[in-house]
């Protein structure tokens, strides 16, 4: 049983600052520090963001055994209190996903509310003449669709931070997304044949 994290791949990065030995080994300490048995650390990726004087930016991402990613990031003034913050986002993320795995080794179903899918004709959009304005990209990121069961995607959206997860559903062989609903429950649209074929 893994009770500390030891040679871990961790690479510290930084963006708009000079990564110092002292900072760099604060955080790979504080990573190591983890004693959670489960999910086993196989890499960690650290991005430290000074953007101003009052907004430094400290991102963590897990890269676990059974493919589960685990990440967060945190802000604050100081660098060493948005790392404190990111570890202790990502320590309470392992140990929800460990609870969740003791509780249920299987998928809930009845917990996924399936979505019709609607189609809007173009008459109902307003016509009026709008300034167009072209959508601008912050970030562009790829992203890897893997075949899950939907109780699998649902616990990687509980772990993580992003608002939906695409994935290749292992019962069905259908493209699937799960994602947060207001209410707290989730919802789960199927794309199309195509959809999955294309992604295969």
């Amino acid at each position: 049983m893994q009770t500390v994290n030891v040679d871990l791949n961790i690479t510290v990065t930084g963006r708009h600052m000079e990564v110092t030995d002292a900072i760099r080994e604060y955080a790979v300490k504080k990573i190591e520090s983890l004693r959670l048995d489960y999910p086993r650390i196989i890499e960690v990726k650290v991005i430290l963001d000074v953007q101003t004087h009052q907004r430094q930016i400290a991102e963590i991402v897990l890269f676990c055994a059974n493919h589960i990613t685990i990440e967060a990031s945190s802000t604050s003034e100081v660098l060493y209190a948005a790392i404190d913050e990111t570890i202790s986002k990502i320590a309470r993320r392992m140990r929800k996903h460990q609870t969740r795995l003791l509780k249920n080794n299987r998928p809930r179903y009845g917990s996924i509310r399936h979505m019709d899918e609607s189609v809007y004709h173009s008459e109902v959009i307003d016509n009026h003449e709008t300034e167009e304005v072209e959508p601008l990209i912050i970030h562009k990121e790829n992203y890897r669709i893997r075949p899950l069961y939907p109780d699998e995607a649902i616990t990687e959206l509980e772990i993580g931070e992003r608002p939906f997860i695409v994935f290749l559903n292992q019962k069905t062989h259908q493209l699937n997304i799960v994602f947060r609903r207001k209410d707290g429950d989730y919802g789960m649209m199927e794309l199309p044949d195509n959809a999955a074929s294309a992604a295969a």
